[in-house]
């Protein structure tokens, strides 16, 4: 009888634990923001449901000596944007979630979500 007690328990348990969803790890959502290329033409650039918790460098303009600018967060999560490559600089904003901005003049290299 106890070891049917138990068996029950443990299938109870196992049957909990795959009923509960993962964590997400996932800002759902999009962050765009624009940038120069190589012609001097104004771009937009997308991070479609970008990863939380990393830094991001922003990938258009990883290898110029340029910045983006004009953030638009509507992912459900808030960005934070920094001035240099790696979310490491004392210059930074914090964009909110669904809808947060900057305008032009707000430069960024790189990104995290929460």
């Amino acid at each position: 009888m106890r070891a049917r007690s138990a068996f029950l328990a443990v299938t109870g348990v196992v049957a909990l634990f795959l009923t509960i969803p993962a964590t997400a790890s996932a800002a759902e959502g999009e962050f765009t923001y624009r940038y120069y290329d190589e012609h001097e033409e104004i771009q937009v650039g997308v991070l479609v449901d970008p990863p939380s918790g990393e830094c991001i460098e922003i990938p258009e303009i990883a290898d110029w000596d340029v910045d983006a600018f004009r953030p638009r967060n509507d992912t459900d999560s808030t960005a934070v944007v920094f001035m240099d490559d790696d979310c490491s600089s004392d210059a930074y904003f914090s964009l909110r979630p669904n809808g947060g901005r900057g305008s032009d003049r707000l430069l960024l290299r790189s990104v995290i979500f929460s």
